[in-house]
């Protein structure tokens, strides 16, 4: 497929002189135009993540560190298996409090007005979860 989709670029850059776009591939071939996307990964060659992108002489930065994920660290990810650990122990509504307030960002009032509880009883179970989570891991 990969292939067909180089033929087809290059037919059309000699023909019209012009780069032809993946939809117009996708519709000429009978795909998705997801599978050209992927078929077109699919054959690019690998480089290295000691690679330099740019060097002034003195220095160099690197393909790592152009792609370095700070999101996704070791501390990170064990931060979040403790986090999905403590969650398993609260109660369904202490669950769904947590969930709703430091997951999907909700304020307590939102969270109140969501499930016909006042404000002040998301708050105290908000507290008590947190709480609850403390003397676990403690």
């Amino acid at each position: 497929m990969a292939y067909k989709v180089l033929a087809i670029r290059d037919r059309e850059l000699k023909q019209n002189q012009r780069e032809i776009s993946i939809d117009e591939i996708a519709k000429e071939l009978g795909v998705e135009k997801e599978e050209i996307t992927l078929c077109l990964d699919a054959i690019q060659q690998p480089i290295s993540l000691q690679e330099p992108v740019y060097g002034d002489g003195n220095e160099n930065i690197y393909v790592l560190d152009q792609v370095k994920d700070k999101k996704n660290t070791d501390e990170l990810w064990a931060e979040n298996i403790t986090i999905s650990e403590a969650m398993k122990k609260l109660n369904d509504k202490e669950k769904m409090i947590i969930g709703k307030r430091f997951f999907e960002g909700r304020t307590q009032m939102e969270v109140a007005n969501e499930i016909g509880i006042s404000q002040a009883q998301v708050s105290r179970l908000e507290k008590s979860a947190i709480n609850h989570i403390k003397r676990i891991y403690k």
